[in-house]
């Protein structure tokens, strides 16, 4: 029997308005900096100078290889983006293969000050392990609250 899903939702207030926070948010080079110093991702041949905003919907891009600190292939995730709401949302459903399930959900709202960015993250690993989900979503956690403190730090210095 296939491990549980688990989701776990993060989120931070960003001091900048929800357009310059959307253009970050959606730029491979903006994910990259978000990641770092931990992983990068590269996106597949094929879907270079894309963006979120560029990538069709409904369609796997190709292998996005996950690299620890930046230079140890680790993973890789089918990208397949199925929802954008340009400047609002956008919805990522893939694979991995670590995850027989990846759905990662970014909605960006105005609030006073700036824009409030929330992650919400629904994970199933294809290992049968016990424990290994539970493990995972504290990693996870872990890492979009890394992600979203880079992502303020940087409007904070921009």
């Amino acid at each position: 029997m296939p491990p549980r899903a688990r989701t776990i939702e993060n989120e931070v207030d960003v001091p900048a308005d929800a357009a310059a926070v959307w253009d970050r948010v959606v730029d491979p080079d903006g994910i990259n900096h978000e990641m770092q110093p931990w992983m990068t991702m590269r996106l597949p041949r094929r879907a270079a100078g894309m963006t979120i905003e560029t990538i069709p919907l409904g369609r796997p891009v190709g292998r996005a290889w996950l690299r620890l600190f930046g230079l140890v292939p680790f993973d890789f995730d089918h990208l397949m983006l199925v929802e954008v709401e340009t400047g609002v949302r956008f919805v990522e459903r893939s694979t991995m293969m670590s995850m027989r399930r990846w759905e990662h959900e970014r909605t960006l709202t105005t609030v006073a000050g700036g824009t409030r960015v929330r992650d919400r993250v629904t994970l199933q690993p294809r290992v049968p392990v016990p424990g290994l989900t539970v493990v995972l979503a504290r990693v996870v956690d872990a890492f979009f609250k890394h992600r979203q403190r880079r992502l303020a730090r940087y409007f904070e210095t921009h």
